[in-house]
């Protein structure tokens, strides 16, 4: 058993209190932004408005710390992380709290919610709503009629699902010439769906120069199958932001070479918060030029560039470019080829991501020594992570160790996602015993497709089902005997909406260790072999 207990033990030197006060800042910042986000609580409680919100998350922290701390003093010579867990624990618990007493003044604060979206609604003009088609010419002049209005109050304009031809771009172009100094919003996502690619070109240098020169905060020209041609189709309107907060390039067919012009093109990214390249054929050599616009994005926030096969030159590009962005809350890089050794590079800029709160790293082939890097990264930093999704990467029981230490630390985690790896149950009852304390926001774990018998099903329902957020367990397409279907359903006996679907279990599945073992004549008992992976630790240090 201590070879066993050996094998998943993982150990750092690092001293993990007490936390730098910039952390310490950034959980109350996140606290307070969790007061005042819609959420299932506050459907129910009502949300805090900003002032009463930053009150309570600064009582939480120095209470929280306060507690750690007086725990710490009692063992000076440890490492710090029991300490981290109180703190993190208590700022769950007192922070619950507060939601379930919901606001002083909800009333007011219901009216002032009311008012903003109002607010919100009367300056957005969008036509996307209905069915996705073309417009003619006379169409466009009925849709559009509303922007002719002297005096409208529209900051920002939606043309997406609607395909404009070029009868129809003339007649949005003297409008939008009209209106394009009081813009700071432009959506012409979908816009020329089906036209013939000339046609699209044209329309796209239509809608260009007629914004020429506007000082946009958001600009989205994603599924318009741009490729370079597009790009550069669109190039006298990007030459002219300077100011972009957001800037959305999903599903355009964004080449080597259509990402160089994008980065050619835009003079400016220093004011950029949100860049998404999802779904787009970029490559390692177009990684290297968003490289390049992420080195000027220190304000990022949210960065996307998922399924763009990316391989392991650009995404080591990528993950070296991102350490300069500090500011980010939500990274997702799934569905690329990036491989161990751009794991490894990423690991190393995620201790500059104190406020991230949702990792998106599934489908990466980062395998037990990209994950363990990227988890003890984590661990280290992101103190108020939310969403932690590392799926289908080849993870083994070896690695989950590091990702048990990590989780354990993430009391405010709501999503877990480590589906289609390879943990068997020595995996899934560390990561079972790193959610069983605490954790009281989780809401929603997978772990299917893991090669799970009986001892780790049992475990995982056992650590989730009390939580009182919690509404979804994925543990399909696992090896879980008949046997353990039954007790698992028991357990969400009071709760059967809360399993999810047990239709891909295999009860006769087995993996080449455990055929080996059985020649060897040394299968254990289920309920022996749970007993002794009980035992397993998860170590901190």
């Amino acid at each position: 058993m201590d070879s066993v207990t050996q094998s998943f033990q993982h150990r750092m030197s690092v001293k993990l209190w007490p936390p730098i006060q910039s952390t310490r800042l950034m959980l109350v910042e996140r606290m307070t932004k969790n007061f005042i986000t819609p959420s299932f609580i506050s459907r129910k409680y009502g949300l805090l408005n900003k002032e009463e919100a930053e009150e309570a998350a600064k009582k939480i922290e120095e209470m929280a710390f306060a507690a750690a701390n007086q725990h710490h003093e009692k063992e000076p010579d440890g490492d710090g992380s029991s300490a981290v867990q109180i703190y993190a624990k208590e700022s769950s618990r007192l922070m619950l709290e507060v939601l379930k007493r919901g606001p002083k003044t909800q009333e007011d604060e219901e009216v002032k919610t009311v008012d903003e979206g109002s607010a919100a609604v009367a300056n957005l003009f969008d036509i996307s709503g209905g069915r996705r088609e073309f417009i003619s010419g006379e169409e466009a002049e009925e849709l559009l009629k509303p922007l002719k209005v002297p005096g409208n109050s529209y900051t920002r304009i939606c043309f997406s699902n609607r395909s404009f031809g070029l009868d129809a771009a003339h007649v949005a172009e003297s409008i939008l010439l009209s209106i394009k100094g009081q813009l700071t919003g432009v959506d012409l996502s979908d816009c020329v769906a089906g036209r013939p690619e000339s046609e699209a070109l044209e329309v796209m240098g239509i809608f260009s120069l007629a914004l020429e020169g506007c000082n946009l905060r958001y600009l989205n020209l994603s599924n318009n199958a741009l490729g370079e041609k597009g790009v550069r189709a669109f190039g006298r309107l990007l030459k002219t932001q300077n100011i972009l907060e957001e800037l959305y390039l999903i599903n355009d067919g964004i080449s080597e070479e259509a990402a160089r012009a994008v980065c050619e093109l835009i003079p400016s990214t220093e004011k950029l918060k949100v860049l998404h390249f999802h779904n787009n054929m970029t490559g390692d050599e177009g990684a290297a030029a968003i490289a390049e616009m992420l080195k000027q994005s220190h304000l990022l926030e949210d960065f996307r560039c998922s399924s763009t096969r990316v391989g392991l030159e650009g995404g080591v590009a990528l993950a070296e470019a991102l350490g300069s962005c500090s500011h980010l809350r939500k990274l997702d890089l799934r569905d690329n080829m990036f491989g161990v050794e751009a794991g490894i590079a990423l690991s190393k800029s995620l201790f500059a991501f104190a406020g991230l709160t949702e990792v998106y790293l599934s489908y990466l082939n980062l395998e037990d020594e990209g994950a363990e890097a990227l988890a003890n990264a984590l661990k280290e930093s992101a103190p108020s992570l939310e969403v932690l999704d590392m799926a289908g990467n080849d993870i083994t029981a070896k690695g989950a160790s590091s990702l048990a230490a990590c989780i354990m630390t993430k009391q405010f985690l709501t999503n877990l996602n480590l589906a289609e790896n390879e943990l068997k149950d020595e995996g899934a009852i560390l990561i079972a015993k790193a959610i069983e304390d605490g954790h009281d926001q989780l809401n929603e774990v997978d772990l299917s497709t893991n090669a799970i018998r009986r001892a780790g099903a049992r475990l995982l329902a056992q650590a989730v089902v009390h939580k009182p957020e919690f509404k979804s367990l994925n543990i399909n397409g696992n090896y879980i005997s008949d046997e353990g279907i039954d007790e698992v359903k028991d357990i969400f006996k009071s709760l059967p909406d809360v399993l999810g679907k047990l239709d891909e279990n295999d009860p006769e599945g087995e993996d080449l260790d455990e055929d080996a073992r059985e020649e060897d004549g040394d299968v254990e008992d289920e309920d022996e072999l749970e007993s002794k992976l009980k035992g397993l630790e998860i170590k901190l240090e």
